[in-house]
């Protein structure tokens, strides 16, 4: 009796493990898809939840369907033949649809065989178009111009991108030093044009002065006709009671009494 249930036991543990090995799990984000030993990649494509499989023949290949990230650095040239180092930023899925395609014709690692492959093709082909100074100024143009290509050629390989954006943006050092002799310059232009306007005003400066002197002069000379020697006698009692003003303030000026002479007490 103890061998029957022993042997049932036994069978039991078999059919569990068996059932087991017919099925398999596909969790959230992810889709699968059926390898059979006899056909091949079979078209359909299975969502989360527990499938059916037959063991030894068919083996599920799982993909992860959620949006990735990746970044690519790529080294081309602008349009002026200047080195540019560029990174690209991209959020990438699969196309659940085309993932037996996919998986045929690329394999289950198609982002590291396609990705970098596209990224360096289209963005050599973008900068290529632009001088590097517009590569700066015209940066939401570039990425834009990334941005519908790479799209269109991703979704050939059956690949969605969800974000692409240029994280980084670098040139060679040749345009660097280019870039700091071109401030230079601008910098001893404004220094120079800095002179060349203070000089001018100086210049009409010193022609004002000049005229509003020879104005006063002929004024002057004008006043003397008319009035003869009286301005000038004016000007001397002007000028003698400005001087008397000064000296009876000073206290270096000792008054004499007028017409008093003065004893000295010299020794004898």
């Amino acid at each position: 009796m103890a061998a029957k249930w022993v042997n049932l036991g036994g069978l039991a543990i078999m059919g569990v493990g068996a059932i087991t090995q017919c099925l398999y799990n596909v969790d959230p984000g992810e889709a699968a898809i059926i390898f059979d030993k006899f056909v091949g990649v079979k078209s359909s494509v299975y969502g989360e939840g527990t499938h059916m499989r037959i063991p030894l023949i068919q083996e599920p290949v799982i993909f992860d369907i959620k949006s990735r990230p990746r970044s690519v650095p790529v080294t081309t040239g602008s349009k002026d033949l200047q080195t540019v180092n560029l990174t690209l930023r991209i959020l990438f899925h699969p196309d659940p649809t085309l993932l037996p395609s996919i998986y045929t014709n690329i394999g289950q690692d198609y982002d590291e065989r396609i990705l970098p492959s596209i990224v360096d093709e289209v963005l050599k082909s973008v900068v290529a178009k632009y001088d590097a100074s517009e590569l700066i100024t015209q940066r939401d143009a570039v990425s834009n111009s990334v941005a519908d290509e790479l799209t269109r050629r991703a979704e050939t390989f059956g690949i969605y991108l969800d974000d692409i954006s240029i994280t980084h943006l670098t040139f060679g050092s040749d345009f660097a030093r280019a870039v700091e002799s071109k401030q230079v310059a601008q910098q001893e232009a404004e220094r120079s044009r800095y002179f060349v306007e203070k000089a001018e005003f100086e210049k009409q400066a010193a022609i004002t002065s000049a005229e509003g002197d020879a104005e006063a002069a002929k004024m002057l000379s004008v006043a003397f006709d008319k009035v003869g020697d009286s301005l000038i006698e004016l000007r001397k009692m002007e000028a003698a009671e400005e001087i008397a003003n000064n000296l009876a303030t000073s206290r270096n000026v000792v008054y004499l009494p007028k017409d008093k002479g003065m004893l000295l007490n010299l020794p004898a």
